[in-house]
């Protein structure tokens, strides 16, 4: 480990700027509202900023991206195919421990399993990673539920951890030693790892304090939710409460349904688009023919906290789908986020569970 005194952090923004466009926490300056967005100023990247509203999937896992491009002369009556430009590599400064799980659920999902996804590759080959250790929590968090944080284990280049006058750094790959390197910075004392453990335990121990907005004790909705042993009548008061409207699709870290569609773009020219899809939509599983397999929207939440909770699902990218940031909280209207949910299914368990 390393010491980054809090002067020289800035010396470590413009060094990765001069190879990286920079991303992180910046407050919007009309609404205060924390995005995790470009910063073409590095001055404004802000690592005491709160959880940001949207997480950071949308740099390597875009809205909406172009990912081929087809052509046809009709002079020459040739046809080719193009592959989209993904821009400037791209470094992901102050990204807290749960949103970091968030990617490595990403990464799992486009490069852990029979097909690689070649585009998402790209952009995560040219990518930095600065994780950024939360040594207090927000209201809205419960990563301590789904073992998503406060500090990060894995996935980084380089990790920070605010203790006081100065950051302790950590390099996780050649490339942050490379770093560490470049920035010419000092060796932290032996004690540095306690001293991590120490503000890692601390922050655990503000929770019950400063988390108040959201708990998740998932073990029981986990097993519930594995085995099916959730009455229906469940589903359905959750499938009342759903607007259909996606925005916990589209603000969830580890949420990685897609689109993808064929637009013109000029006489000679079509593009091969891919755009988030949620399976909150109706016409998600909707068929040739009409025939729509998860119409109600009770079978549509069910299969949502299916891929959220079930051991299933935390098999195949080693870990909960939820990573404890509290977004869908904030976001959903119908008062449904995971959290709820969980509370929801926890309660109907209890009921079931015979009294002497």
């Amino acid at each position: 480990m390393h010491i980054l005194p809090k002067a020289g952090f800035h010396r470590l923004l413009e060094a990765l700027a001069e190879r990286y466009a920079l991303y992180g926490p910046v407050r919007h300056e009309v609404s205060g509202e924390t995005l995790f967005d470009r910063a073409e100023d590095p001055v404004r990247i802000d690592l005491d900023a709160p959880i940001p509203y949207n997480p950071p999937k949308g740099i390597l896992f875009p809205q909406s991206e172009c990912v081929m491009s087809f052509r046809y002369d009709r002079a020459s009556k040739a046809a080719s195919v193009e592959r989209a430009g993904l821009g400037a590599p791209k470094a992901l400064v102050g990204i807290r421990a749960c949103d970091l799980n968030g990617l490595l659920c990403l990464d799992r999902f486009f490069l852990g399993q029979e097909f690689v996804d070649e585009v998402y590759l790209e952009h995560r080959k040219n990518m930095f990673i600065v994780s950024n250790t939360c040594v207090h929590p927000f209201p809205q968090c419960f990563c301590v539920c789904t073992d998503s944080g406060p500090a990060a284990t894995e996935g980084f280049d380089l990790d920070l951890t605010d203790i006081g006058e100065g950051y302790l750094l950590q390099a996780g790959t050649p490339k942050g030693e490379a770093m560490v390197r470049t920035l010419g910075l000092a060796e932290a004392p032996a004690a540095a790892a306690t001293l991590r453990a120490r503000a890692v335990d601390r922050s655990i121990g503000l929770f019950t304090g400063l988390a108040v907005d959201n708990k998740a004790w998932i073990s029981r909705a986990v097993n519930r939710i594995t085995t099916g042993f959730i009455p229906n009548e469940v589903w359905e008061y959750i499938g009342d409460q759903c607007f259909e409207c996606g925005a916990c699709a589209f603000v969830c870290p580890t949420c990685s349904c897609f689109n993808i569609e064929d637009t013109a773009a000029g006489e000679e020219r079509s593009d091969r688009r891919r755009t988030w899809d949620s399976c909150s939509f109706e016409g998600y599983t909707r068929m040739a023919g009409d025939h729509n397999p998860r119409k109600p929207v009770e079978d549509r939440r069910n299969k949502r906290f299916f891929c959220k909770l079930s051991f299933s699902q935390s098999k195949k990218y080693l870990r909960p789908g939820c990573v404890g940031c509290g977004r869908c909280v904030r976001v959903c209207p119908g008062d449904i986020g995971l959290p709820n949910v969980v509370t929801a299914i926890r309660r109907e368990t209890a009921k079931q569970v015979p009294h002497e």
